[in-house]
């Protein structure tokens, strides 16, 4: 048999971290143990039942078997836009600033693509989600990374960043709430955001997938609140968080008509729009009652105390995540965030996320994603009460 050799293009992809993490946790796996796996970022509640409810009686509709048209249907970007509206108080011309993608990692893989050439530079958040990287490489630019430090909130300093670097930077990359830090932006945070975009020429890509959890009462702020931010930029938001529908891929971009249109000119090569009962599901979920994602956040919040205390018990000095689903923890001296991350699977069969993979500002942290019941989150912190780390 013939072995065709991939693309450089191929060859220059970045690896994909959690590949390694998953075959860690199957190789302890494979001995026989339990291991209580917190290293990703899968929801593990079901999706609300109406939203299931739609989809079964659209599935149905023999249109629905028919060709999607090829930017998606009007009424899955009305009801982007009435989502918007009502959660934010952002109003959006559905036919110019709205598309519709297959979930949001799409969007954010395919932007760079969209608006970059080779050589041109992009801000990217350190640490920050593996995949931004992705599109870049696929658009042969150049990556300039912005640190995430606590000391900032987690937040990039524009000021420390070189004005050449500014100058030359045509697309920046933001994620609030973020991941893998758990940490909010405010709305000054990204009116600032704004303002330096406008100076520079710099198109703000935000994403959004972590908008709907907040904690302690307070609702995560959207970009486009900002006043100007449709001027210099777009917002990504799925519904794979909001709504626990990861496995449907379907989301939206929103804001920048010149972006938009790129985007959807880029699809329109690519794909024949996603399959209509999803867009009406979609719909469902966007304009139904929003209840099912105020009892998602109380759950979220109520595993988030649970760990967070119990790790503080031991005397592991950590901070409770603001919103997401995800905790930020610093390591213990005598580790780097891989080893520890390796302790803990080996010792407590207890998985996470070493911060290095998100990022050089990620070490000396890892990451927990707060994805299963708040006993089996008890079970952890007594599984690595029994360590004596602390």
């Amino acid at each position: 048999m013939l072995q065709f050799e991939k693309s450089k293009q191929l060859q220059q992809l970045p690896k994909q971290f959690f590949a390694s993490l998953v075959a860690k946790v199957n190789a302890i796996t494979a001995q026989g143990h339990d291991v209580i796996n917190l290293g990703q970022g899968n929801p593990d509640q079901p999706t609300p039942g109406q939203i299931v409810k739609s989809l079964q009686a659209a599935a149905e509709k023999t249109i629905n078997h028919k060709y999607s048209p090829f930017r998606g249907h009007p009424y899955l970007k009305d009801a982007a836009a009435a989502f918007y509206e009502r959660e934010y108080g952002v109003k959006l011309d559905p036919n110019s600033e709205i598309a519709i993608l297959f979930g949001g990692k799409a969007g954010l893989v395919e932007l760079p693509q969209c608006l970059l050439n080779p050589g041109d530079t992009i801000l990217v958040p350190d640490p920050g989600y593996p995949d931004y990287l992705s599109g870049v490489v696929l658009a042969k630019a150049e990556i300039e990374r912005m640190p995430l430090k606590e000391e900032n909130a987690f937040l990039p300093d524009y000021e420390a960043i070189h004005k050449d670097v500014l100058d030359k930077a045509k697309m920046m990359f933001l994620n609030y709430p973020n991941n893998p830090t758990g940490a909010s932006a405010t709305k000054e945070f990204f009116t600032e955001t704004v303002s330096y975009a406008k100076k520079h020429s710099i198109c703000v890509v935000h994403d959004f997938a972590y908008g709907a959890i907040g904690f302690d009462g307070k609702k995560p702020v959207s970009f486009l609140e900002a006043e100007g931010a449709k001027d210099v930029g777009i917002e990504i938001y799925t519904l794979s968080k909001t709504y626990n529908m990861a496995g449907w891929r379907v989301g939206f971009a929103v804001g920048n008509k010149s972006v938009i249109e790129a985007l959807e000119l880029f699809q329109d090569h690519l794909y024949v729009s996603l399959f209509p009962a999803i867009q009406e599901a979609a719909a469902t979920a966007l304009l139904d009652s929003q209840e099912c994602v105020a009892e998602l956040v109380k759950v979220y919040e109520g595993r988030r105390n649970v760990f967070i205390e119990g790790l503080r018990a031991l005397g592991w000095e950590v901070k409770a995540p603001e919103a997401s689903f995800f905790a930020w923890l610093k390591i213990p001296a005598g580790f780097t965030s891989e080893s520890f991350a390796d302790h803990l699977l080996t010792h407590a069969h207890v998985a996470v996320a070493a911060g290095n993979g998100f990022g050089e500002f990620g070490e000396g942290y890892v990451r927990v994603g707060l994805l299963t019941s708040e006993e089996r989150l008890g079970e952890a912190v007594e599984r690595i009460r029994k360590l004596n780390l602390f």
